[in-house]
């Protein structure tokens, strides 16, 4: 089932770029003075969001099409767990990306580096929604 397949080389595609960010850009961003910090932080956010965005929708329509297909339930939950990053993401984690945002590079401060230090762990949820849709869609493809 092509759709199937499709759908867990997306979310797989995902949690690896969320599992890079995590573990290995946002410690080396950390490293930087505060102005560094955000001048890294912001176009790195940018792009971050349109993949990422780009890739749960995706995903989640692909796991929507093979539960459609197969009528296995782990499918949709996979896509569902996807998907639910949209929400989190404009509830939970907007409001610390319009602050980061708003920050002139020249303010940069220790409170930009908190505000760094607590985007990072907000988006380590949106790593383990990534991460158990992945698992979500491997156990439907491994089903019978």
């Amino acid at each position: 089932m092509i759709s199937g397949q499709l759908a867990l080389i997306t979310a797989a595609l995902f949690s690896g770029a969320a599992i890079y960010v995590s573990a290995v850009e946002h410690p080396a961003r950390m490293t930087l003075d505060p102005a560094a910090m955000l001048t890294e932080w912001k176009p790195s956010y940018r792009r971050g969001f349109a993949m990422q965005g780009s890739l749960a929708l995706i995903g989640f329509l692909l796991g929507t099409w093979a539960y459609l297909e197969a009528q296995n339930w782990l499918w949709l939950a996979g896509a569902l767990t996807l998907l639910a990053g949209w929400p989190y993401t404009l509830l939970v984690i907007l409001p610390t990306n319009n602050k980061l945002l708003a920050t002139p590079i020249a303010a940069a401060n220790a409170e930009t580096v908190a505000l760094i230090a607590k985007w990072a762990a907000l988006h380590a949820v949106r790593t383990g929604l990534g991460v158990a849709a992945t698992l979500l869609f491997l156990a439907a493809s491994l089903s019978p």
